[in-house]
């Protein structure tokens, strides 16, 4: 499932002067999802 906030953290993950990312929002709107999501197709290594 494609989800608007994909393309904010792609954008996020591309900066060079990044810093930590904090994800804040109402409950169970698919926060965990889309961060697991993103970590899955964009990095060797999920923790």
């Amino acid at each position: 499932m494609e989800r608007k906030i994909i393309s904010r953290l792609d954008a996020w993950k591309a900066d060079p002067r990044r810093k930590p990312l904090i994800i804040q929002g109402a409950r169970q709107v698919g926060k965990t999802f889309s961060i697991l999501e993103f970590g899955k197709t964009r990095y060797n290594n999920l923790v």
